[in-house]
């Protein structure tokens, strides 16, 4: 006799996919409460000891609270935060939204989820790059199609138009990243152009036929451009797409501010509005005084200025000294690799060894198993490109210099050194 099984809980809720770093956390957690000492750059935070918030915005987010801003804001955010906003991305980006066209929400994880519930019935299909920073769980989230696009270390793990093209008749919403979580990497201008070139090409074709081909920019990362590295953006390269492209943006990651939950988004004034209307539902409002605090914050240009020229420097240092680190031993022939830092808080590394076997006979027989190898024998958690949807061989990972120590690289470093020294 054949039983059926039933959920407790929906089929979504049910086949949704652990997050892989919470998993690799946990694990590092345990071997913390054993003693065990672990150099973890996992997770995409920073930690206050090395990257506090700017003290202009701590202070006026204390004076918020003190001045009673303690009720509901406007389920859009408070007007002088996006009236602030709307002049902030003219004066740096040129970008030209009024505060209609702004939302604010609590960090950026409740706007994707209204994006894309806003502009996708179930089956739509949503491309985007791999590796990618969670929009296979936005995806099953809304019942959407995936449809995946594996890049590689030749393009810096950027889409270009060619990978893109052949996809593009049958998406509703491209999403895009740049600088990339989770490789801090950038796109080039003609690359982008290209792609947005195809995008309103696409939208030309659809006019009075079907929805349009929309775009998510997640550009979280802007501001921590590094060296020559210059940060682009759709509109910038195809100002003809406004009415298609939405940006997701804000305080979380230029200002180290991931526990003050300040996100925005901006695009055409009827998907902000939906997006609105779902997210009033939702609750998910940035706290009222952090929002007036954030307001406050930005149109304070010395103190913004102030804070970019202490955490760019601070970020850049770590990121090239790893770098630094990891060339030095492939120039003398270790299995490693690197790509140059371009932006975010992102470390792109290559660690090439499986099928290696170490001296105490242990054979590394795939990549799960040298990720735990570098968990265990060289003391250092990484988060492997397989958590963000890259196929299981593949041998690159992510570095998170957020909660990273300056004095604790060069012990990382001879880590990594030793854990090689230790194969056959």
């Amino acid at each position: 006799m054949s039983t059926i099984k039933i959920n407790n809980v929906s089929e979504m809720a049910a086949t949704l996919i652990p997050s892989e770093i919470i998993r690799l956390n946990n694990e590092i957690n345990q071997k913390k409460k054993l003693g065990k000492r672990i150099y973890n750059l996992t997770i995409g935070d920073f930690d206050p000891r090395f990257f506090p918030i700017p003290k202009e915005l701590e202070n006026e987010i204390i004076n918020a609270y003190q001045e009673g801003h303690t009720n509901y804001p406007p389920a859009h955010g408070v007007a002088e935060l996006r009236n602030t906003l709307s002049a902030f991305l003219e004066s740096n980006l040129n970008l030209k939204y009024n505060s209609e066209e702004i939302l604010i929400s609590g960090g950026s994880r409740p706007l994707i989820y209204a994006l894309f519930r806003t502009l996708l019935d179930p089956g739509d299909s949503v491309i985007y790059a791999l590796p990618s920073w969670n929009n296979n769980h936005y995806c099953h989230l809304t019942s959407a199609k995936k449809i995946e696009i594996e890049t590689s270390a030749l393009k810096n793990f950027m889409p270009t138009a060619a990978d893109l093209v052949n996809y593009i008749p049958e998406a509703s919403l491209l999403a895009l990243c740049s600088p990339q979580n989770p490789t801090g990497t950038v796109f080039e201008k003609k690359v982008l152009s290209e792609i947005c070139k195809l995008v309103l090409e696409e939208n030309n074709r659809r006019k009075g036929i079907k929805k349009p081909l929309y775009i998510m920019y997640d550009q979280m990362y802007w501001q921590l451009c590094f060296g020559e590295t210059k940060h682009h953006h759709p509109l910038e390269v195809c100002p003809e797409l406004k009415q298609y492209v939405i940006y997701i943006d804000g305080l979380s990651k230029a200002y180290a501010g991931t526990g003050v939950r300040v996100g925005w988004s901006f695009g055409p004034a009827e998907v902000i509005a939906k997006m609105r209307a779902i997210l009033s539902h939702v609750g998910a409002w940035a706290p009222k005084a952090e929002q007036i605090a954030t307001s406050r914050f930005l149109n304070d240009v010395n103190a913004v200025n102030k804070y970019m020229n202490f955490i760019k420097p601070e970020i850049e240092n770590r990121l090239i000294s790893l770098y630094n680190g990891i060339l030095s031993l492939k120039l003398k022939s270790y299995p490693i690799d690197a790509i140059p830092p371009q932006a975010a808080i992102y470390l792109t590394a290559r660690f090439p060894w499986v099928n290696k076997k170490t001296k105490e006979g242990k054979l590394l027989k795939n990549q799960h198993d040298v990720t735990s190898y570098l968990l265990d024998d060289c003391e250092i958690a990484i988060v492997p490109f397989y958590a963000f949807g890259a196929s299981a061989d593949s041998d690159w990972y992510r570095i998170s210099v957020g909660t990273l120590d300056k004095n604790d690289i060069s012990t990382i470093l001879s880590n990594i050194k030793k854990g090689i020294d230790n194969f056959e």
